[in-house]
């Protein structure tokens, strides 16, 4: 029997082979070469993988949830192009290789972005899947204003401000929770599934997203730039608002084990069918990159 993590290894790499032509060949060059450069870049696949897993907890996943799968990677990817220009965060360095803008210029990585986040709809919105637009709206929602854009907004307005927990939770699950919470709704929507499970699906996502961005907030005070890929020290520096910088590191690593405990708690109802995403909430953790 495969296990939890090989499973997650064969999705991944599904993943990966579909994002190869994800980006139409007639894209106008230099656009196309940067969008493909943002998809394309090394990474974890992890809001992909997560919709393809939630999707299994029901039904095989099959290519209309692959399709899903792959434009929620095009919105992550160019959510990443964007706020790494230098009128956001201003990172050289993504994925341990240079952003998209060092590589092709502030223009043509905001239009590469613009690209890749059109694209997405178009994916979605050409399938002939009959929960194809339930599924497109629950990640609309999840990506706009009312959740990773509305967090990134808050996350932006606020630099430099005093800590304060309410606000920084507000913009954790914006920018963060929001899309790792559209991706368990959206494909255990387009399985089918009923609502008390999609309902059990929102609240890992919710809980997986939190402990994801209180440990990115943990590693870029304490990890390894190597392993991580990016710049380290940049949120304190650039005085952003932090879990760690809210209630203190050690209280940050009690929190990012309690959202992975609530995580783990709510695939309950999935049984032994959630050992998958168990093994992935337990291991981000954990992670170091």
């Amino acid at each position: 029997m495969i296990s939890p993590e090989e499973k997650l290894s064969v999705l991944r790499a599904r993943v990966d082979e579909a994002l190869k032509t994800a980006v139409p060949e007639d894209t106008p060059s230099p656009l196309g070469d940067a969008m493909r450069y943002a998809l394309l870049s090394p990474g974890k696949r992890l809001r992909p993988v997560l919709l393809l897993s939630a999707h299994e907890l029901i039904a095989p996943a099959d290519d209309e949830a692959l399709r899903f799968a792959v434009a929620l990677e095009m919105i992550h990817a160019y959510s990443l192009v964007h706020d790494d220009l230098p009128a956001m965060d201003d990172d050289v360095l993504r994925r341990g290789r240079p952003t998209c803008h060092v590589v092709y210029g502030e223009g043509m990585a905001v239009l590469a972005g613009d690209g890749l986040l059109s694209l997405a709809f178009q994916t979605m919105l050409e399938s002939s899947h009959e929960r194809a637009l339930r599924a497109a709206l629950v990640i609309a929602r999840y990506a706009g204003t009312g959740g990773m854009v509305g967090g990134q907004g808050l996350d932006l307005a606020h630099e430099g401000a005093l800590p304060d927990r309410a606000l920084v939770e507000r913009i954790q699950t914006g920018k963060t929770a929001a899309l790792l919470t559209a991706a368990a709704e959206a494909g255990l929507v387009l399985a089918g599934a009923d609502e008390a499970l999609v309902n059990a699906g929102r609240r890992f996502g919710h809980a997986l997203g939190r402990a994801f961005q209180i440990v990115d907030d943990l590693l870029d005070i304490e990890g390894d730039q190597k392993l991580l890929g990016k710049t380290t020290g940049k949120d304190q520096a650039e005085g952003k608002l932090t879990w760690p910088a809210a209630v203190g590191l050690d209280q940050a690593r009690r929190d990012a084990a309690r959202w992975t405990d609530e995580a783990v708690d709510a695939l309950g109802p999935f049984g032994s069918g959630g050992d998958a995403l168990r093994d992935m909430a337990r291991k981000m953790l954990k992670r170091l990159s």
